[in-house]
């Protein structure tokens, strides 16, 4: 594991990320939520702001918004398959181009990523030899905050060739471990509604 310093943090070489924006916002009204300010920021932002310092690389999968997007600087994926067929779509689509041995995976809806979320998900599955490790709240497992080898690329593409889209029955099929986060589950919260925005911006003080 080749590991460096930025920003004051801890970071690994060898871990790039993809931010999972490829969603149609149903629950926002069909909103792009990565581009919703939360006071005063895009979440889009906000998630780049927490997973710049933690990798080597950002990729961010968009099928919206595509050029809106690229103005942060990273390159845009869209999915993998035509139909937003969810999270792993976009996975896949990251791990088809990332040249890393690990890819990060992160929703773009949440607003207070840990900023050692990659590092601890990396210990997690060096330690148990896994091919990907899962955030683990304390409560329940977090899907979408995932770490996938490089090498998962061929069988997470058959899998959805073949019309699979569960997160965690694929998972489960592969060599999974879990990382404990039950120290900071607030890292979790994630804004899928206005009301849900709302609320967040009510308990949150203005970034910046």
């Amino acid at each position: 594991m080749s590991e460096g310093i930025r920003d004051g943090v801890a970071c690994s070489a060898g871990i790039s990320a993809v931010i999972l924006a490829g969603g149609r916002g149903s629950r926002m009204g069909g909103v792009d939520k990565g581009l919703i300010e939360v006071a005063g920021t895009a979440l889009i932002d906000r998630t780049l702001t927490a997973l710049r310092p933690q990798v080597s690389t950002v990729l961010i999968n968009a099928n919206r918004n595509r050029e809106a997007y690229a103005r942060r600087g990273c390159p845009v994926l869209a999915d993998a398959t035509p139909d937003y067929d969810g999270p792993l779509a976009g996975m896949a689509a990251a791990l088809a181009v990332i040249e890393t041995p690990w890819l990060l995976a992160v929703p773009c809806d949440c607003p207070q990523l840990a900023p050692d979320l990659a590092a601890r998900l990396l210990a997690a599955a060096e330690a148990a030899g896994a091919e990907l490790a899962v955030a683990h709240d304390g409560g329940r497992l977090q899907p979408v905050f995932v770490l996938l080898h490089r090498d998962l690329r061929v069988p997470l593409a058959q899998y959805l060739d073949g019309g699979g889209r569960k997160l965690e029955h694929w998972y489960r099929s592969r060599r999974m471990t879990e990382a404990d986060f039950s120290d900071r589950p607030q890292t979790f919260v994630n804004l899928n509604s206005p009301d849900e925005k709302s609320a967040y911006e009510a308990n949150r003080p203005p970034a910046g």
